[in-house]
């Protein structure tokens, strides 16, 4: 028995201390002797959070006290006062609160949403080029000589009424002969009573005109031939076009041979000009769309063109891909294998719109701060489209009216990663990320005199 007692006693006193410690931690009570109630540690953390300041614009700069940011000279703000929103709403979602100096300080502006059109700028450069389809050969029809040149340089103008040289060609000279015995053949046959007789003068006649047709000769130079009733001894050679020489290949006196060429024209009234499209452009450019043509030759003048062709092809080296415009040449200044540069304006389907400078390229991912209500911002995942000028399509992540900061938004990210202790990328370029704060605070040092801020009281 008495093995007993000392056994069970010690076990029931240990069982009463336990239950009134349990009673005593529950209602409280044992919080209050200890000196450390709920309540007060609360308020200790509120009260040391609102002597820390921190620079706006360098959120890793906080310190305990008052004062100039050591980095810009910006005043130091208070970290707790920047806070707007109740930490239940900041909690899951990212939002970040700024204060009105703080949006002021860091130029924060915002903007709504909106649908508009806009109209996507295709740049290229090109080559002005001759419009093949105004370039000719002039080229000897019959073996002969040239006996007169018309044309002395490269660079002149011819016209088509014009002759640009003439040729002696005893061959041709015969041939104007044969015609001319044809014709008198005929006039003595026509009258003839057998019809065959009168039949064979008429073809006589119409194959010594053909022979001269082959040749070149004009049905006016063969008029001129039956009214003189006499061959010439020099043909005139004509061009097919008016136009400018680009290339003499012949001189008087020098013997040709049927075929040889003589002179190259080109009527540079109309030009091409094929442009160089990036194989990610090309897909929006049609036929038939306007081009605004710009030279460096002379500044502030615009031509105008049209798409008339896209090549088939691709240039493997440069990845691009031809597009031939059209466009007129006034007083021809466009030159051949001149340096231009070209603008095609396609206007896109209506979409939803914001600035340019509203999405942050994180380089994974494009991010927009959204204003979820004054004051307050959230980090929103956007798609962007073409860009027009400083305006941006969006695709998806926002709607018509959805307000988004399109200045400041680098401060907005630096006072997300401080809230959140420097987690996660948020909406922050690369290489942007804010460190993390320390896990405990140093202790302040004192302040310099003249009002100095010493770098030791300086978390970074």
């Amino acid at each position: 028995m008495s093995i007993n007692k000392k056994i069970t006693i010690p076990l029931t006193i240990l069982t009463l201390l336990i239950v009134v410690g349990g009673w005593l931690y529950k209602s409280g009570r044992l919080q209050k002797l200890a000196g450390w109630h709920k309540g007060d540690g609360s308020a200790r953390q509120q009260t040391d959070a609102k002597v820390q300041y921190t620079c706006p614009m360098h959120p890793f700069i906080v310190t305990d006290k008052p004062g100039s940011c050591p980095i810009c000279g910006m005043t130091l703000v208070k970290k707790v006062q920047a806070a707007q929103a109740s930490t239940k709403e900041m909690q899951g979602i990212q939002q970040v609160s700024l204060s009105p100096t703080q949006m002021v300080m860091a130029n924060v502006a915002t903007q709504k949403a909106d649908r508009t059109v806009l109209v996507k700028v295709i740049d290229a450069v090109g080559i002005v080029q001759y419009d093949q389809a105004r370039q000719a050969k002039v080229t000897s029809w019959v073996a002969g000589r040239i006996d007169r040149l018309y044309v002395d340089k490269v660079g002149d103008y011819v016209s088509a009424k014009r002759p640009v040289a003439e040729l002696y060609s005893p061959d041709l000279v015969a041939t104007e002969q044969e015609y001319l015995l044809a014709l008198k053949s005929r006039d003595q046959l026509k009258d003839s009573p057998i019809a065959s007789i009168s039949a064979d003068g008429e073809g006589l006649v119409a194959s010594a005109r053909q022979r001269l047709r082959l040749w070149g000769v004009k049905d006016s130079q063969i008029a001129a031939l039956e009214k003189s009733g006499r061959p010439d001894i020099r043909i005139p050679i004509y061009t097919p076009l008016s136009g400018i020489v680009i290339d003499k290949l012949v001189l008087a006196g020098q013997y040709v041979k049927e075929g040889d060429p003589l002179f190259s024209i080109a009527d540079l009234s109309r030009i091409w000009t094929e442009l160089e499209v990036y194989e990610n452009d090309f897909p929006n450019v049609k036929v038939g769309q306007k081009v605004e043509i710009t030279s460096q030759s002379y500044p502030g003048k615009t031509f105008t063109g049209r798409v008339s062709y896209i090549y088939p092809f691709l240039d493997p080296k440069t990845r691009t891909v031809k597009v031939r415009v059209e466009l007129p040449n006034p007083g021809m200044r466009l030159k051949p294998d001149m340096f231009v540069n070209a603008s095609i304006r396609i206007p896109l389907a209506p979409a939803l719109v914001v600035p340019a400078s509203a999405v942050m390229d994180t380089g994974q991912r494009k991010v927009v701060w959204l204003e979820a209500k004054p004051g307050v911002f959230e980090p929103r995942d956007v798609t962007v489209g073409e860009r027009d000028g400083d305006q941006i399509q969006i695709l998806s992540g926002l709607f018509r009216g959805d307000r988004v900061a399109v200045s400041g938004g680098y401060l907005i990210d630096s006072e997300s990663q401080l809230q959140s202790g420097g987690e996660g990328d948020h909406g922050a370029m690369p290489g942007m990320k804010m460190e993390s704060q320390p896990a405990s605070p140093k202790p302040a040092s004192p302040a310099k005199k003249g009002g100095g801020l010493d770098m030791g009281d300086m978390k970074m």
